[in-house]
């Protein structure tokens, strides 16, 4: 018994230096809605936050790389996350072709599928071709570099057959390497074989992209891979725990969407000492640096007012009665949710709800805001000309801050954030858009910040004043 204590704990020494890196990395025939113009690179943040840290699978090494290629290029957080549309700055000549044997329908449910799992936000970079990879993820380590995935048989996947295709999504193991654990296979392992193979015939069928893949730029000892079989051993498992109950066919079709596909947990969820997901609090929300992934389990989106019927237009057009998608989460919706079907989007939203969805709970009627008469001089001053003296907002400009899901969280940083950065212009499907927002970071000093953020959060949040200067000192310095 002590001889197995010791193994044990010697195996997780000797993969703490790696799996460390995993915290710091904290996813019908209607027709689909046009493709989306390049959304922008957030403002607010500069690390994973909201369902959009999908880190996918490493390329294949040239045949003859140097072994100094073994630190690979695995996938890049949602942030920095551009359209598939996009094209390369200079075209290059694909040193492959499609596989033909895909059938249409099937390459037609693999990009779908591929949407679905967010693929483009991780491997398409905001001057690349489309998959060719190459988006930038700065960490505390270094910075990660998505990996090109296109059927280029000398930097993408063209190499590889659908079962190493399989492999790379269930295990974490490429053929020629294991895999970071922030590369989502922790979720993607639930994903049927039939989807797996259906992503591997869509990703097989775009035009290969001859551009190489970028090495990790990360420091000592976090560029080693060796403790990631441990890690695995240690905290991999075929399910993740849910954050709400159901048994309809909306529900477990939503399960699989956020779970499996849409990888929600990876942002959403806390992480422990090793960086494995804290399966005791699912989507209970997590800390990313300046940032955090909110709370999305049934009871912290209900006291934020949310129903499954907003969630749904949340997801499938960007804006919703709670506000609109922007930061880390407007990525998500323009390469990914926005695409679902009507009924997956039901699903999605059911299942965050659970099929006995709570009653979303009121906004005080007169929230005592006597005290807090500098935070509303502030507002008036600098906020009211695009949200409305009484904070509902004007359409098409500004969403309303009167029941605002950000101005109702309870951690203030997502609103702290936003005020100090500013949020770049919002183009959502359709015709709807909203202007820019500044960021007030050289106009208003913190005293000022907290004092508007404690008057937006009790006026239109019923949340408390809480917020100090040291608060913003610490977000404005990170």
């Amino acid at each position: 018994m002590s001889l197995n204590r010791v193994t044990r704990w010697s195996a997780r020494a000797a993969c703490l230096a790696a799996v460390l890196l995993v915290a710091a990395c904290n996813d019908s025939t209607a027709p689909k809605p046009p493709e989306p113009a390049q959304p922008p690179t957030p403002k607010t943040s500069r690390v994973p936050s909201l369902v959009t840290s999908a880190m996918a699978a490493d390329a294949p090494s040239a045949p003859n790389a140097a072994a100094s290629s073994a630190i690979g290029a695995e996938a890049s957080d949602a942030s920095a996350a551009s359209s598939a549309s996009s094209t390369p700055s200079t075209p290059s000549t694909p040193s492959a072709s499609p596989a033909p044997s895909a059938s249409s329908e099937l390459i037609a449910r693999g990009k779908y599928l591929a949407r679905a799992a967010d693929c483009a936000a991780c491997h398409t970079s905001a001057d690349g071709a489309p998959f060719a990879g190459g988006v930038p993820l700065k960490s505390p380590f270094g910075t990660f570099y998505g990996t090109n995935i296109t059927p280029d048989k000398t930097n993408g996947i063209g190499s590889w057959t659908a079962d190493e295709f399989y492999r790379a999504l269930h295990d974490g193991v490429a053929p020629d390497k294991t895999l970071y654990p922030a590369m989502p296979y922790t979720s993607y392992r639930q994903m049927t074989r039939a989807d797996s193979d259906a992503i591997y015939a869509y990703l097989m069928s775009v035009k290969p992209a001859a551009v190489p893949n970028r090495k990790h730029d990360l420091s000592f000892p976090y560029n080693l891979r060796f403790g990631m079989r441990v890690w695995d051993w240690m905290f991999l498992t075929d399910t993740l725990p849910d954050a709400s109950k159901g048994q309809s066919a909306d529900w477990l079709r939503g399960r699989y969407l956020a779970n499996a596909l849409g990888h929600c947990a990876e942002c959403h969820t806390p992480r422990g000492t090793f960086g494995q997901l804290d399966k005791a609090t699912p989507l209970g929300g997590a800390a990313l640096a300046r940032i955090a992934a909110p709370d999305v389990t049934p009871e912290a989106l209900v006291a934020r007012g949310w129903t499954v019927k907003d969630l749904q237009t949340f997801f499938g057009t960007g804006i919703a009665p709670q506000g609109s998608a922007f930061g880390e989460m407007y990525p998500v919706v323009h390469l990914s949710t926005q695409y679902l079907t009507p009924d997956d989007l039901r699903s999605l939203s059911t299942y965050l709800l659970g099929d006995a969805a709570p009653a979303p709970k009121p906004l005080p009627d007169h929230p005592d805001t006597s005290k807090l008469t500098a935070g509303r001089n502030m507002y008036l001053a600098v906020c009211a000309g695009c949200h409305a003296a009484d904070g509902t907002g004007k359409p098409h400009v500004a969403v309303s801050m009167l029941g605002n899901s950000t101005v109702r969280q309870k951690d203030p940083r997502n609103l702290i954030v936003a005020i100090l950065d500013g949020i770049e212009p919002q183009k959502f499907p359709g015709l709807e858009a909203m202007q820019d927002m500044p960021g007030f970071d050289k106009r208003l000093t913190d005293a000022q910040i907290a004092e508007l953020s404690n008057y937006l959060r009790v006026a239109y949040g019923g949340q408390a004043g809480d917020v100090n200067s040291e608060i913003v000192k610490q977000l404005r310095q990170k």
